[in-house]
This record gives structure tokens, C-alpha cells and sequence, in this order.
């Protein structure tokens, strides 16, 4: 037995490799459902405080929506160095190689660490002409940069809270790991209206929340992943960086990150389009639909979440009925749940726009802009359990290709090919993009994957070409 082994603590919680699939991953993807959402209420808050604002809510709520691009790639550099590392610690895992998995824990703590240094002197040096670029105006960019500016100190936070957490839900920890986010949306919902309205800090009150919040959430993943209680310890000797170790996870975090960073691209793309055919509503309006459609698809994400461990360890233990049995538990909550999210935003778009803001003109647009940019999102369960599941089975490549194919290859030339075939209302046009695209791509996902799913069933789980950390 692995020497590294013997000296963990038990695992207490989950044994992932035993049980009925359905009951594990529910007990894994509830934790990590709540700890999505949570997650996501750092921004969403804020915008709904913003938004409010007497006198400015309207215009303050377009400047922080322009940051979303800059937010995005910063939360993308995480996934980058996370996402494949917590894959493949789990299949290490499986194949009873601690050590190694503990150096890839490390391998990645260190560069989430220097990258964050990156991201904050190039974000304070350019940040606001980036953000002019992005989409904001004379009227708009005072209050992006007042955010934007306060919000790139604690990149160093976010990388490490969103990064590293990767890790606690790979072990089975999954109620560590929704812990860990409790600690830091907690804290943000509570410093919001303080800092916000009581010391009367506007939009810099609701960034520095943020980054007091992912502070604290990241001390408390540190703490805990340095500690007995954690399956793999995060040590100071496997904080010396690996081109051996950290490439192959960087790797399979190549999808994840193209995932985030083309997201990040989409936005701009959104932003600058609306903007010549709508104007600052319109670019608004992209906003409260951005935070709407997160927040919403965060459930399938937490979904897929808590089935990456049960996917990754089983594969690596080569159990791979376990594998199957567990991907159609996956598929089948996913399209549930997004055919449910898509008769939400067809029968009650008022409602949803009504949480961030109580201008008229804000609400007429977006009632029927939303419609028509969710009128496709019920395939999107299907797209998300099959994009993701390729990467817990170590498949970069074409985890890798579908994530450029749905926003790069399709979405971002749709949004500036349509205004120009639909000219009488060119910013529904700009918004129909997104529903073209979700059809053609989750088309494309569902068979590649179902092709890859019965090759590796039929070959017993050696496929060549993938990474899967031999």
C-alpha cells in the first residue's frame, strides 16, 4: 500500500467507488448545487444593490455589467489550472496514487498564485481602457472602474477560492466545499448594503465587499487543505512547479478555461453589438440576462460537479458500468431541469428583470430580449452533462473543440452575421444568436460523446490519444 496512503485520515464521508450512483451523486451535487448558487451571489448582489441605487441605479447597473468580461477571465485562469488538476487528482486517486495526487494539488496552488500576481498588475495598468473597449461609455465607465479597480486587488483571493475548492470537491468533500463558499457569499450579502449605503461607498463599497468575502473563503480553503482532516494535503515541497505534473492538468483544463475565457469574449462581443444597435439599455439589458442565465444554469453545473469525482474515480479504477450508470443519471436531471428553467423565463421574464431594476424602459426590452436569448436553453442540459463529462473521463481534445465550436466557431460570428440579415430589428437579431448556436452546438456534443461513451465501454476504458495521467 501506498506509504502517503496509510498516513491520510479515513475517509469519512463518501466512498466513491461503492453504492447506489444515483443516491452518491445527489449527495455530492446538492452541497455543490448550493455552493454554486451561493458562489454566484458575490455578483448578483451586487448588481441587485447596484441597481438600485437612487438616482444612478440605472447607469451604475451598465458600468458593473461592462466588468463582467474582466470578472469572467479572471474566474477563467482558475478553471485553467483547477479544473483539469482536481480531474485528475481524483483519478489518481482511484488508482491509489496519493503522492502523486498531492504534488498535482501543490503544482497547481503555485501557479494559481502567480497568475493572480499577473492578472492584478495588468488589470490596474489597463483595466480601464480595456473596459472602454469592452463596452462602457462617457456615461458608464466611472462606475466600471470604480468597481473594477477595487475588484483586480483580490484576484489573489479569487484564484484561490475558486481554484483550490476544485480540490475539496474532488476528494468527496462536497459539503466542505459548499462550507467554504457559505463563508464567503455569507459575509459579501451581509457588507453589501454597509459598505454600500451606510459609509456611502456606491459601487466601490460593493466591490471591496467582494473581495473582503473571497479573502476569507480562501483562508478557510487554505486552512482546511492543510490540515488532518483533508484526504490530500497541500504541502510547501509540492509547491515547486512540474512542466511534468502541471502540463497534463493544465490540459485537461483547457476546455474549462476556453469555456470561461470565450464567455468572457461572448460578453465584449454582446456588449459592442448592443451598443451600436441599442445603446447603454441595451448593454444593460445584456447584464440582467448574463446574471439571470448563470445564476439559472448553476444547478446543472453543480449537477455536473458532483458527478465529476464519481466519473474520475470510477474510470481510474477502471469500473466503468459505474461510469455509465452515473452519466445518465446526470443527463436525465440536466434536461429535466433546463426544460423547467426554459418554461420560467417564456411565462415570467418580468420578474426576473424586476430584481434588478425598476426602469420602464430597462424592463419592456428586456421581457422580450429575454425570450428570445433563453428560447433554446432546454438543450442546454444536454450540452453541459456531455461537455463535462468528457472532461471527468480526461478527453481534452474534444472537450477542447466543443467549447471553441458552440461560442467561437458559431455564436460570436452569429451575433454579428444576423443584425445584418434581420435590419429591422437588429437587436433582436443580436439576441437570437444565442439560441441558433445552443441548437447547432448541443447537437454536435450529443453524438461525438455518445460515439466516445460506447469506445470506451467497448474497449474496456484504454482509449489512445487522451489524457488520462498514466
Amino acid at each position: 500500500m501506498n506509504e502517503n496512503a496509510e498516513q491520510m485520515p479515513k475517509r469519512k464521508e463518501i466512498n466513491l467507488g461503492e453504492g447506489n450512483v444515483g443516491k452518491l451523486m445527489f449527495r455530492l451535487a446538492l452541497p455543490a448545487i448550493t455552493a454554486q448558487i451561493i458562489n454566484l451571489l458575490y455578483n448578483l448582489v451586487d448588481r441587485m444593490y447596484i441597481g438600485h441605487l437612487k438616482g444612478i441605479g440605472a447607469a451604475a447597473l451598465t458600468g458593473v455589467g461592462v466588468t463582467l468580461p474582466v470578472i469572467l477571465a479572471i474566474s477563467a485562469f482558475a478553471y485553467l489550472f483547477s479544473a483539469g488538476g482536481a480531474a485528475r487528482a481524483s483519478i489518481m486517486m482511484g488508482k491509489k496514487k496519493n503522492d502523486e495526487a498531492e504534488r498535482i494539488l501543490g503544482n497547481c496552488t503555485a501557479v494559481l498564485i502567480l497568475a493572480a500576481l499577473v492578472l492584478t498588475v495588468f488589470f490596474q495598468f489597463f483595466g480601464r481602457s480595456i473596459l472602454m473597449i469592452f463596452g462602457a461609455s462617457e456615461n458608464t465607465i466611472g462606475y466600471a472602474w470604480d468597481y473594477m479597480q477595487i475588484y483586480s486587488l483580490g484576484t489573489i483571493f479569487v484564484q484561490i477560492a475558486l481554484g483550490l475548492n476544485n480540490f475539496i470537491n474532488a476528494q468527496g468533500y462536497a459539503a466542505m466545499g459548499m462550507l467554504s463558499v457559505i463563508i464567503g457569499a455569507g459575509t459579501n450579502i451581509i457588507l453589501d448594503p454597509i459598505l454600500m449605503y451606510v459609509f456611502d461607498m456606491g459601487v466601490r463599497g460593493a466591490a471591496l465587499a467582494t473581495i473582503i468575502s473571497q479573502a476569507l473563503s480562501a483562508v478557510w480553503i487554505l486552512a482546511f487543505l492543510s490540515s488532518r482532516r483533508s484526504f490530500l494535503k497541500l504541502k510547501l515541497k509540492n509547491l515547486r512547479i512540474s512542466g511534468k505534473i502541471l502540463g497534463p492538468c493544465i490540459a485537461l483544463g483547457a476546455a474549462p478555461f476556453v469555456m470561461q475565457f470565450t464567455e468572457s469574449i461572448l460578453n465584449i462581443c454582446f456588449n459592442v453589438s448592443l451598443k451600436a444597435y441599442g445603446g447603454d439599455i441595451a448593454v444593460g439589458v445584456m447584464a440582467v440576462l448574463s446574471s439571470v442565465m448563470q445564476f439559472a444554469l448553476l444547478p446543472i453545473m453543480g449537477m455536473t460537479q458532483g458527478s465529476q469525482p464519481i466519473i474520475s474515480y470510477n474510470y481510474g479504477a477502471g469500473k466503468l458500468e459505474r461510469v455509465r450508470r452515473a452519466f445518465r443519471v446526470l443527463l436525465k436531471c440536466s434536461v429535466i431541469y433546463a426544460i423547467i428553467l426554459w418554461a420560467l423565463a417564456m411565462l415570467f421574464p418580468q420578474m426576473f428583470m424586476r430584481m434588478f431594476t425598476t426602469d420602464a424602459e430597462y424592463i419592456a426590452m428586456g421581457t422580450w430580449s429575454m425570450r428570445v436569448y433563453t428560447a433554446a436553453i432546454c438543450v442546454m442540459g444536454v450540452q453541459y452533462a456531455c461537455q463535462q463529462t468528457f472532461v471527468a473521463l480526461g478527453n481534452a481534445r474534444t472537450s477542447l473543440w466543443l467549447a471553441l465550436l458552440r461560442k467561437v466557431f458559431l455564436l460570436i460570428p452569429l451575433i454579428f452575421i444576423l443584425p445584418r440579415i434581420f435590419t429591422e430589428n437588429q437587436v433582436f437579431a443580436v439576441f437570437l444568436a444565442e439560441p441558433v448556436a445552443d441548437v447547432v452546438a448541443a447537437s454536435t456534443t450529443a453524438v461525438l460523446f455518445w460515439r466516445f461513451l460506447k469506445k470506451i465501454m467497448n474497449s474496456g476504458g484504454e482509449i489512445q490519444g487522451d489524457v488520462h495521467g498514466q
